[in-house]
Formats: C-alpha cells, sequence, structure tokens
C-alpha cells in the first residue's frame, strides 16, 4: 500500500519528491526511507524515471537529512533532544543510539544505519557531543552513499515485492540486507545473462 502511495506522489511530483520525502524523514515522517529509496529505483526500472536522476535525488535527499540532523544537534541540542524524548518510542531511540555511541564511539554512525528511527537519532547526538562538521562528513556521507545504493537496486531488481523485502530487513537486519543484496546480483546478473544470449542467438 506504501509503494502504490509513493508512486503516486513520485509520478506526480518527481525528482522533487523523493528528495523531499527523504528530506523530511529526520523529523518523523511516517514512510520508510527505504522505500523511498526503493521506490525511485523501480520507477527507473520500468522507464518512468531517468535512473540517474532518481539515484541522484534519493542520495542528495539522505545526506540533506544527515546534514540537518547533525545541524540541529550542534545549535540546538538540548531542546531537540527533550522534544525527541517525549514520547516513549523516541525515548527508546535515544536510549539505543546513546548506547551505540557508548559501546563504538564515532563509528555508531555507520552502524546505526541499520537501525530505523536510531539512525535519524545519532546524528543529534554527535551534533550534540561536539564532533566537527568534517569528522561527521567523512564519516556519514560515504555510508548514506553505500546504503542508498543498496536500496535502490533492491527497488530496481525487485520491483512491486520490495515493501515485504523491506520488511523483512527492518525486523531481521543486516543479515537479511546481506542475504537480500548477494540474490538481487545474482538475479540481476542472470536476467543480464540471459539477456545477451537471447540478443546474440537472435543476431545469428
Amino acid at each position: 500500500m506504501e509503494v502504490d502511495l509513493l508512486m503516486s506522489i513520485i509520478e506526480q511530483y518527481g525528482y522533487v519528491a523523493i528528495f523531499f520525502l527523504l528530506w523530511l524523514g529526520i523529523v518523523g515522517l511516517p514512510i520508510p526511507d527505504e522505500l523511498v529509496v526503493a521506490t525511485g529505483g523501480f520507477l527507473a526500472s520500468i522507464g518512468m524515471l531517468n535512473p540517474w536522476y532518481s539515484f541522484l535525488a534519493g542520495y542528495l535527499g539522505v545526506a540533506s537529512g544527515l546534514t540537518i540532523g547533525f545541524l540541529l544537534g550542534k545549535y540546538f541540542g538540548k531542546p531537540i533532544l527533550q522534544w525527541l524524548c517525549k514520547t516513549e518510542k523516541m525515548r527508546n531511540a535515544v536510549n539505543r543510539s546513546t548506547g551505540l555511541l557508548e559501546k563504538y564511539g564515532t563509528t555508531a554512525l555507520c552502524i546505526s544505519y541499520l537501525f530505523p528511527v536510531v539512525r535519524h537519532v545519532v546524528p543529534y547526538l554527535v551534533g550534540l557531543g561536539g564532533m566537527t562538521f568534517r569528522r561527521y562528513a567523512m564519516l556519514s556521507y560515504p555510508i548514506g552513499l553505500v546504503w542508498t545504493i543498496a536500496f535502490y537496486f533492491l527497488g530496481h531488481v525487485f520491483g512491486n515485492n520490495v515493501e515485504a523485502i523491506i520488511e523483512v530487513i527492518r525486523k531481521y537486519g543486516f543479515y537479511a540486507l546481506l542475504v537480500i543484496v548477494v540474490l538481487g546480483v545474482v538475479f540481476f546478473v542472470r536476467k543480464q545473462f540471459m539477456g545477451n544470449r537471447a540478443y546474440r542467438a537472435k543476431g545469428e
């Protein structure tokens, strides 16, 4: 159902919709970021969007969300943290994020991408904690790129089934993502190989 809604929004507003849906994820938009990126990949796979522009809009949306989260934490840290802790769900996310930072230090910026909500909270906390923007950018933007590539690829390969796949990934985490990406690569390569063989056979 969410895929249908996203497709309708993106069909109407195009690449701008992808960007702003991801940008608004930092303030708790109730549509999973993974699904937004994957839907962009799916629409590109059926020719409704340019694949390069679709991917770029997705990554820029992710990067802008990361930037805003950090800046809000750096300049409005405590009020933002108090606001985040108003609900039990967000208190749990803040506690989990704090635990990751205490256990893994700045590496938590990379690990946090494996957990919904937490990946939006960690930028607030590291900004509040005084990390320099340069160090933050060096850690967060590359992992954000890898994350975007992974879910864009899943949407491109698995199409309409991507909503169910993302539910599995959100439930079982990194290992499910790894297995599904590997299967997707195998499926994609096999599809390309079979397509090339058919083309060569037709040419002969």
